[in-house]
This record gives C-alpha cells, structure tokens and sequence, in this order.
C-alpha cells in the first residue's frame, strides 16, 4: 500500500493529486497537434521553395477545390472505421453516383435537383445493404464490402455501356455546375461542403449518445452488447451515413467532372482511407475523428500540390500515397495501443487509490 507517514506514526493513503502523473502533457500535446503543425511546417517550407505560386490565393483555392472530392470520401469513410469495419466500395459508390446522376439529367431529362435527390438517398440504400450483408450474414466487413462494390462497379458498366456519358451541345445546367463552380467569401464553395460535413460529424460523433454508442462498438463490440447496445443496428446506421456522404461526393465529382467516366471512381479509393487512417493519430490520438481526418487530408493535399508544382514524374503521386497509407496504418496502430495502454494504466491506479481509501477508513 502506498502512502506517506502521518503524526501518529500511522501510514496515510496518498490522495490521487499527489500520486505520479499517469500522463504526459508534452506527449500529450505533440500527439493530438503534432500533425496540424506538420501541416503548417509543410505548407511553409513548399512556401519557401516556391515563393511565387505556392503562398497565392489562386494556388489555396485550387488546392481546397481540387481536394474537395477526396476530403468528403475520407469523411465517409472514416464513419464505419469508428465502429471497426472497413467499407472498400466507396470508390465503386462514387463511380457510380458520378455516373448515376449524369445519367438522370443528360439522358434522362430529369430535372437535376431531383436527381441529385435520387442518387443520394440511393446511396445511403446501398450503405443499408453493405452493413446488412456485414452484420446480419456474418460476412468481414473487407470481403463483404469488396463484393458489393463489385456489383456497384458492374452496374456502372451496364448502365453507361463502357462508355463515356457526354453532355449535349447546350451542356449541364448553370446551377448544377454552380455546386462545384462558385464561390463564397473569395474560397471554392465546395471547401464549405468539407468544412460543414466535418462540423455534423464531430458533433454526431462525439456530442450525441449516437457517436459514443459507435465508438463503443468499435473498441469493444462483446461490451457494446452486455450494456445494451444493439451493436448491429448502429453498425447497418454507420454504413448507411458513409453511403449518404459518398453519393454527395459523387453528385459533386459529376458538377466538377461535367462528363460521365465510369472507371473514375477507383482512384478516390486509396487516398480516402489515408486520409481515414492517418486522421486517426490527429486531435483525438487512438481513434478516428472527422477534425482529425480534415487534418489529415490538408496535410496529404498540401504534399501532393508541392510535388506536383516541384516538377516530380507522375509515379510520384500513387507513391506518395501509399507510403503514407503505410504510416498511416502503422500510426493509427501505435496510437490505438497507447490510448489502451494508458486506460488500463488509469484504471489500475484508480482501483489502487480506491483501496487504500478502504483501507484507511477500516483503520481504528
């Protein structure tokens, strides 16, 4: 039993303030800020290499512009990785929300709020049948969903033929290509669709009993359903929101795209679930966060934008993709084990305190 001498002689128990410190602050600091700050270093020190187009609004607005697509998709799909599960058809589902939409206005002549309407509550059915498929037929989450988005790839291909959708001669609608096109306070009106996205999911995850409950799932889903939780039924909601999120972006791929490619959506894959992933280690270290996330697509936009306005070959940007992926995942892991490490050391130290409490109020 820990405790300091009293006047009596008698051992008293030491109270938690004067107990060592089961963190540390600097550490602490350094893991939830260390990568906003790699962020600002990056973007000053591509700033320095390249003072006449780097550190320009034009330059800022191209990179918030063109980043749009992809921050939305990581959102997305950083929604199931919260309760352990991992949904490998986004790429697929924005293809074909990408297509789908196109589709509806160029050939169909619907009109395109009504399309855009359509296509995004499809894809949150298709996030319902992705989290069925997980949950109720017992399927890992990786093949299930790898299947599926098979099947949203092969419905792309029958629905366009293989071929490209193009717009006739008098084009999309002004309006519609304002979703992507316009501006608001001198930014891409698209940068204010992440930011706002990110702001709903930060308070859904972690201000309402929704955002705990995944959480739980996702640390411990045996724990999740002793207390109550209906693990599967959150789990077919976090697949349906992620659905929600990737046919937006697909609707706002098509207003920047403005031409139907039905193979588009496999490159958004890989640099969504970095951004996931590596946003995990940012604001809230060990789990995923949409501020973290937001994190970490700045980070990822900013490196590729230096590159590519350093002159680097094209390779360059698939491997600067996956090298991050790899630290990604490496980063997330170690951040996930340090957050267990310290719950486990708080709980054991608060059940000492808790004892020697006992302890002392049994002594005459």
């Amino acid at each position: 039993m820990s405790g300091e001498p009293g006047g009596d002689g008698r051992t008293r128990p030491t109270s938690p303030s004067s107990s060592p410190r089961l963190s540390h602050p600097h550490g602490h600091f350094i893991g939830t800020y260390g990568l906003l700050a790699l962020t600002v270093l990056l973007f000053l020190a591509f700033s320095l290499a390249l003072p006449d187009t780097f550190p320009t609004l034009d330059n800022i607005s191209s990179i918030l512009s063109n980043q749009s697509v992809p921050a939305l998709l990581a959102l997305g799909a950083m929604v199931p990785i919260v309760t352990g599960k991992f949904d490998l058809s986004i790429g697929y589902g924005l293809g074909l929300a990408h297509v789908m939409v196109l589709q509806l206005i160029v050939s169909n002549g619907w009109p395109w709020p009504l399309a855009c309407s359509v296509v995004i509550m499809g894809g949150a059915v298709v996030g319902v049948l992705n989290g069925v498929v997980v949950e109720f037929a017992r399927i890992d989450s990786f093949i299930a969903t790898l299947g599926t988005g098979s099947v949203l790839y092969a419905v792309t291909g029958w629905i366009t033929g293989g071929t490209r959708i193009v717009p006739g001669p008098n084009g999309l609608p002004p309006a519609f290509t304002d979703l992507y096109d316009s501006k608001f306070l001198g930014l891409p009106v698209p940068a204010f669709y992440v930011l706002g996205l990110a702001v709903v999911l930060w308070l859904l995850l972690e201000r309402l009993p929704l955002g705990r409950y995944l959480y739980v799932i996702g640390s411990n889903p045996r724990a999740a359903d002793l207390v109550g939780i209906p693990t599967r039924r959150y789990s077919v909601y976090a697949f349906a929101l992620s659905g929600l999120i990737v046919s937006f972006a697909g609707v706002l791929l098509a207003a920047q795209q403005q031409i139907g490619n039905p193979s588009v959506g496999l490159d958004y894959l890989l640099p969504a679930f970095v951004g996931a992933l590596l946003g995990s280690t940012a604001i809230r270290p060990g789990r995923p966060n949409a501020l973290g996330t937001l994190v970490a697509v700045a980070i990822l936009a900013i490196g590729l934008a230096g590159i590519g306005q350093l002159g680097a070959e094209f390779w360059v940007t698939p491997l600067f993709n996956g090298a991050t992926l790899l630290l990604a995942v490496g980063f997330a892991g170690y951040s996930a084990r340090r957050r267990l490490r310290s719950g486990a050391i708080a709980d054991r130290r608060g059940s000492e305190v808790a004892g020697t409490s006992r302890e002392a109020k049994d002594v005459p």
